[in-house]
């Protein structure tokens, strides 16, 4: 009996000996987000995490604001942060002349206030934040990026994309982030409906620029709200766009995707999502008035959404389930609230928050804070009873192996390292290296007496976890 159930153990747990070629993980940081490291799961699953909501940081109250403002963009430029917005009192201004672009700032991403930046007279007079105007359709759903790619020059350092489909995207440059111009007269890209934030970064990965943008998956604008990309050398001339896929997952509207590289991992990126459901209403016309909310916007809902890429035209949806959902109370559950803003930024030595947009086409529209853990999107996690997990073949560069994780104080990590065909290596065997317990962003990894990583750089070997009550969201060697 003891055997069968020893082999049963094997069959389980021992990694396939399949001619996977190595991850090359070289020293960058790795998340658990998909399964793009993982060989195999065995009690353990790949969980969502679940972002705090720390409360509105920004009430867009301003005449030139208002209930319709809409597609932010939070981003970090050296000890500055900035949010730039669209400011929107009315409906039905789109591409109008009412359509502005606002900026706030903030030292630490937490505390926001307004500039006066002084550029354009609104309301007869130029002490507001406003930073494009009489700009449309640029203005419609300007995104910005701070620019960098190696050697940029000065005056461009941030660049954005803004436009329609009438107009195209169009491409502008800033050397401060607040006096914007047309890069060219044509746009820059054109085959697209645009008609949501299109965003685009400088990719350190793919060394190019990339771009995703408003499509529809069957022509024109039937079918389902999705995305294409394009990509560029210099920003001006682009590539014809491609289709992005979603692996096997049903097609749903993606009204914004809000793709951009993660700062502490830069070849994966991050999309936190709108997916709206046209249609799909909540609230009954009683509701919708007492809260005040436009009689046109209250006949949908949504909410935000975890996607990853690496490049290329395929996103990771490995989990389908909500990364926002609609919080408690009538105003969450309107047409074209909770869309998340694009960017992450840290907000802390072990904390990093994204932003979402609330209440839309209501008095009370603003922005609020979400507060996750350092890599805490998702991670390999396990109950009590424990659970495994076995990467695939890899290869690293270092001498050290740090670990974001999380136990109670009942559970624990162990961590076997193994050779491409799943033989433990000797003085790094389970039963050799000490326990780790604990909750720490970074950990480095002590092996057992004599055990030095560095004999096993760029050598194919395999990393099984052995977990209790604990969690993992990432890794890297250095």
């Amino acid at each position: 009996m003891e055997i069968c159930k020893w082999l049963l153990c094997l069959l389980v747990v021992a990694p396939s000996a399949s001619s996977q070629d190595p991850v090359a993980l070289a020293s960058r940081r790795e998340l658990f987000v998909d399964r793009a490291l993982i060989d195999r799961l065995d009690g353990a699953e790949l969980r969502l995490g679940r972002p705090r909501d720390e409360g509105e940081v920004l009430r867009f109250d301003k005449p030139w604001e208002g209930p319709f403002c809409g597609y932010a963009t939070v981003l970090k430029d050296g000890d500055l942060y900035r949010l730039y917005y669209r400011g929107l009192p009315k409906a039905g201004g789109d591409n109008s002349p009412l359509e502005v672009t606002c900026v706030a700032e903030s030292a630490d991403g937490i505390q926001w206030t307004r500039p006066d930046v002084g550029r354009f007279d609104i309301g007869g007079s130029k002490r507001n934040n406003v930073v494009l105007a009489n700009a449309a359709p640029v203005t419609h759903n300007f995104s910005p990026f701070v620019d960098a790619r190696p050697g940029v020059p000065a005056e461009e350092r941030f660049k954005a994309l803004g436009g329609s489909e009438a107009s195209g995207l169009l491409a502008l440059a800033s050397a401060d982030g607040l006096a914007w111009r047309r890069l060219q007269d044509k746009p820059a890209i054109t085959a697209g409906q645009f008609d949501s934030q299109n965003v685009a970064f400088w990719s350190a990965s793919e060394a190019r620029y990339v771009c995703y943008f408003r499509t529809w998956s069957g022509g024109g604008w039937s079918g389902f709200r999705t995305i294409s990309r394009a990509t560029s050398d210099d920003f001006k001339t682009w590539t014809k766009p491609a289709r992005m896929t979603f692996g096997d997952t049903p097609p749903e509207h993606l009204y914004t995707n809000q793709t951009h590289p993660y700062f502490r991992a830069p070849h994966l990126y991050v999309s936190i999502a709108a997916r709206f459901f046209p249609g799909r209403r909540v609230l009954s016309p009683e509701q919708a008035r007492a809260i005040g909310v436009n009689p046109k916007y209250f006949g949908d809902c949504s909410d935000g959404v975890l996607m990853t890429s690496r490049g290329g035209t395929r996103y990771d949806r490995t989990f389908m389930e909500a990364f926002v959902r609609p919080g408690i109370g009538p105003n969450n559950w309107v047409s074209r609230t909770n869309y998340p803003a694009l960017g992450v930024v840290q907000t802390g030595d072990e904390e990093m928050s994204f932003y979402v947009q609330h209440d839309y086409a209501q008095p009370t529209a603003h922005l609020r804070r979400y507060a996750l853990r350092l890599d805490g999107f998702a991670a390999v996690s396990a109950p009590y009873a424990g659970g495994e997990m076995v990467t695939r073949p890899l290869t690293f560069t270092g001498t050290t192996l740090d670990l974001n994780f999380a136990t109670s104080a009942a559970g624990e990590i162990r961590l076997e390292i193994q050779d491409a065909k799943g033989r433990p290596l000797p003085g790094f065997r389970l039963s050799e290296t000490p326990p780790i317990i604990g909750n720490e962003v970074s950990r480095s990894v002590v092996f057992g007496e004599g055990a030095r990583l560095e004999t096993l750089r760029g050598r194919p070997i395999r990393l099984r976890f052995v977990l209790k009550d604990a969690q993992l969201f990432s890794l890297r060697f250095r």
